[in-house]
């Protein structure tokens, strides 16, 4: 008797255990996040945002950081969070224009003069909840919003004068906020992608390129070229979007712990990226690399001469105009108090 119910007892666990294995196990989700660059603020946000998503979530979500352009050209990596193959992509809102024109408005020459004012008005909190879902229509949600760098132009020949960048073939950003200043100087704009500068700068292809001065210490420019002039007419803004349709097939914990690990990531590295900013001035100059500045008028010349231009760009679409001006108004408020 005795016999009979130990093996009835474990027929039943067996049967137990076996029907335990055959339940599928909680599915995890993987959440690719890809850049162009590497170790600098858009790096240091997606290695942040990924310990405070698992610290919210734990392994309910893997996060897997590609920069440096790991997941292809930055069209490419635009192209494939629109359709889901890539769930995250973090760029300068320069290189989403062509996928909304209402980026531009992050872009116009003059509007954010400092760190402070990009961080004011991306955090203002009624700004922030309509950012993160402002681009719904194109099926992108932006999970993360953060100060990038100032804009400086680097050039393969020392540019010390306004007049100086006549003629030169100039890699720009996407944006038409790049494109018609560099146009408008004299200068021919060349909307690149970063993986393809070196070999043009090499060849002759290009002359020089705008861009955050962080990308050229961390591709080691200075065995390139020498020098950079300081424009400074833009500070960069750089954001993380996520495909809508990924987003939504997560639980309502996942949609939760993506959001508020965006926003924790951007107050933790925020003061990094400033300080990083001067550290890349001064990685530059160890390396044998020259800053260059306008004379003070040029440099008035140049931002009158831009914010003219800029003026004209925003008036152009009523959708950028929009934008612009609920931005220039925080920021305007913050500096008034």
């Amino acid at each position: 008797m005795l016999r009979t119910l130990l093996k009835a007892a474990a027929l039943g666990t067996a049967i137990g255990l076996a029907c335990m294995a055959s339940l599928p196990a909680a599915a995890q989700s993987t959440m690719k996040l890809a850049s162009a660059t590497i170790n600098d603020v858009q790096h240091e946000w997606q290695k942040v945002f990924a310990e405070e998503l698992k610290s919210r979530v734990g392994d309910a979500v893997k996060t897997e950081i590609y920069p440096a352009s790991q997941l292809g050209s930055i069209p490419r990596m635009a192209e494939g969070v629109l359709l889901g193959t890539i769930e995250a992509f973090t760029t300068p809102t320069s290189f989403m224009t062509n996928v909304d024109p209402r980026f531009q408005a992050f872009d116009v020459p003059g509007l954010f003069k400092t760190p402070q004012d990009v961080d004011n008005a991306v955090h203002d909190p009624e700004y922030r909840a309509h950012l993160e879902e402002m681009f719904l229509d194109k099926g992108l949600r932006v999970v993360g919003a953060i100060y990038n760098s100032p804009t400086v132009v680097f050039t393969m020949k020392p540019v010390t004068t306004l007049d100086g960048l006549k003629g030169l073939k100039i890699r720009t950003f996407a944006s038409p906020m790049q494109i018609k200043p560099m146009e408008l100087v004299g200068a021919t704009p060349l909307p690149l992608a970063l993986t393809e500068v070196i070999p043009q700068l090499e060849s002759g292809g290009l002359d020089g390129m705008l861009v955050g001065m962080p990308i050229l210490t961390a591709f080691k420019y200075y065995d390139v070229g020498k020098n950079i002039t300081d424009l400074r007419f833009a500070e960069i803004v750089s954001v993380t979007v996520v495909n809508e349709d990924w987003f939504q097939a997560q639980s309502e914990e996942v949609r939760k712990a993506i959001v508020e690990a965006g926003r924790a990531a951007e107050t933790s590295v925020f003061q990094w990226g400033v300080d990083n900013v001067q550290r890349t001035y001064k990685v530059w100059a160890d390396n044998g690399g020259v800053v260059n500045e306008l004379s003070a008028e040029d440099q008035a010349r140049m931002e009158s001469e831009f914010q003219g231009l800029a003026a004209t760009l925003v008036e152009a679409d009523p959708s950028v105009k929009a934008e612009y001006e609920r931005l220039k108004a925080l920021v305007d408020a913050k500096a008034a108090q």
